[in-house]
């Protein structure tokens, strides 16, 4: 069995493998040299399966067959406010399977949003093992940081689908700091701004050496770099009914098309102040086509969608109130994903936290590379990885890599400290959650509560376990319910049962029941929503055929 960690940064758009080579982090490519993989899967006839940046063509050619964005959908129930929104904005099924969780529909099954990103993950693996001409069976996931345990359950579930021992799950954020500062024996506070696809997470760490100390984590796991193209192809099929009277919004085949062309209008806009293109499509139902020139300007696209970057903003602030610091005492910016590229967002930050984004750094390529040295590190017991020179990070600037001791040999593991996105908790009567894991707790702990049985002779307890930062249990997300058995029968309320939450380093958690009266463990089971049906997925073809 090879020893060699891999790190990968599952994305809801686009996803990245990294590997560290003689100590230096190397994207590994396609076989074209395509070092990004989109997060996409066609399935075709006769069991076929097109995944990453091939399959992207299927999106137009074959909608209800080619997934995307199934990171929206994991871990989350069938019910859950989000899933509702992103009903009408796929053009492939989802429906609700006996366990209340989501099943997108393609390929002739039901595929649970974890069985997508097992498939991608194991399109990662194989481009790795025919990278390194060896296997891959290790690996370092990361996750967003304000994924919640059945996310992160999820996710994890997906790895060992695709064949992968995840030694480790890392907040994106987290990872990026790594690959920012590892080996820099830095001493700064420094805000990770991470703005993906799909999700979005804002990190406030302290780096002391090779101490990485999470001060507090805050996002929306429902904002992404997506949210920026429903707005454009809105305003296109809104320039369509203006001009044309024809409602083009209920054809799948136009949607999709629209949004091919407003995420090239959107990374065009990177760089021009204006974009124009012409648009010809066919009215429902009729041979009649109907064209618009569509044009956009920068200014035009900030107006469209700066309430999108002002949320991030507002989840900046509850971060920073959360750890207790003012902005001025940041000493560094680093932006990652790669929406971050959009020139509003890098305005609007510059402008939030006063102080330019460090340059230098590729953000899409960073929270893959940061997993890739973390998970190198797990696999040496005497010597860390050396400084990262500048052919991992691409263009790096001399100002970034000033102060890095290439020299180095003997450095530490690095320890990274993260903290509870969610406070978890069980309901009680009146609708409260009762907290027994606070948020911003640092990993891994351990907190207990003592329950009293509520009438004579009781043997069982069911305790539903919630997740989330309201007392509310409404406002809060059921992870599942906590079944405490075989209790041994005596008068109610004398029969106490200690329950103890443990979150572990990856963020995910256990529980134990031991009672009081003869100090025995007793059986608890969390039973999560979707777990076992996941068990029954078929996942035999995962491979690009």
């Amino acid at each position: 069995m090879s020893d060699l960690v891999v790190g990968i940064d599952l994305g809801t758009s686009n996803s990245v493998v990294s590997v560290v080579l003689e100590g230096e982090p190397i994207v590994i490519p396609d076989a074209q040299g395509r070092r990004i993989h989109p997060s996409i899967i066609y399935f075709g006839e006769n069991g076929q399966t097109v995944v990453g940046n091939d399959a992207r063509r299927f999106r137009v050619e074959s909608p209800r067959e080619t997934i995307y964005s199934a990171k929206r959908l994991i871990g989350r129930p069938f019910d859950s406010p989000e899933i509702k929104m992103l009903m009408g904005s796929f053009p492939f099924a989802v429906v609700e399977s006996d366990d209340h969780t989501p099943r997108i529909q393609a390929g002739g099954q039901l595929h649970p949003p974890e069985g997508i990103g097992a498939r991608v993950l194991h399109y990662l693996k194989t481009l790795a093992e025919q990278y390194l001409g060896q296997a891959v069976e290790k690996a370092v996931v990361t996750v967003p940081a304000n994924f919640d345990e059945a996310q992160r359950r999820a996710t994890k579930r997906a790895g060992e689908l695709a064949g992968l021992d995840v030694l480790r799950l890392i907040n994106e954020p987290t990872a990026a700091a790594l690959a920012y500062g590892y080996g820099g024996q830095k001493r700064e506070r420094v805000a990770i701004y991470d703005f993906g696809g799909g999700t979005f997470d804002i990190t406030l760490l302290e780096l002391r050496g090779n101490v990485f100390e999470v001060l507090s984590t805050a996002g929306n796991t429902y904002l992404g770099g997506d949210d920026f193209d429903y707005r454009l192809v809105s305003a296109m099929l809104n320039a369509f009914e203006r001009q044309h009277q024809v409602d083009l919004s209920g054809d799948e085949l136009v949607r999709q098309r629209l949004r091919l062309l407003a995420e090239d209008m959107k990374h065009r806009l990177t760089d021009q102040e204006v974009v124009r293109t012409q648009i010809a499509e066919y009215i429902p139902g009729t041979m009649t086509a109907v064209e618009i020139d569509f044009e956009l300007t920068r200014d035009n696209f900030d107006k469209r969608c700066v309430d999108i970057v002002d949320q991030s903003l507002t989840t900046c602030e509850d971060a920073l109130r959360t750890a207790g610091i003012q902005r001025a005492e940041l000493d560094h910016l680093v932006l990652v994903g790669g929406t971050t590229r959009i020139p509003l967002i890098q305005r609007r930050t510059r402008e939030f936290f006063n102080r330019e984004p460090v340059v230098g750094i590729n953000p899409d390529e960073v929270v893959a590379m940061g997993a890739a040295i973390f998970g190198s590190s797990m696999g040496q017991t005497h010597q860390a990885p050396q400084v990262m020179g500048s052919a991992g990070l691409g263009e790096v600037s001399e100002e970034w890599m000033d102060g890095l001791d290439e020299t180095q040999h003997d450095m530490q593991v690095p320890l990274l400290i993260d903290v509870t996105p969610h406070a978890l908790g069980v309901a009680t009567i009146g609708g409260v959650m009762d907290i027994i894991i606070e948020r911003n707790g640092q990993l891994p702990l351990e907190r207990s509560r003592y329950f009293s049985t509520s009438r004579d002779d009781q043997t069982r307890v069911v305790l539903p376990v919630y997740s989330g930062n309201s007392r509310r249990i409404e406002d809060n997300q059921q992870l599942g319910v906590l079944e405490l058995t075989d209790i041994p029968p005596g008068p109610r309320e004398e029969v106490q049962i200690e329950v103890t939450f443990e979150v572990d380093t990856d963020g995910m958690l256990s529980v134990r029941a031991t009672d009081m009266r003869t100090g025995l463990n007793q059986f608890a089971q969390l039973s999560i929503t979707g777990d076992s049906n996941v068990e029954q997925y078929d996942a035999s073809n995962l491979l690009m055929t």
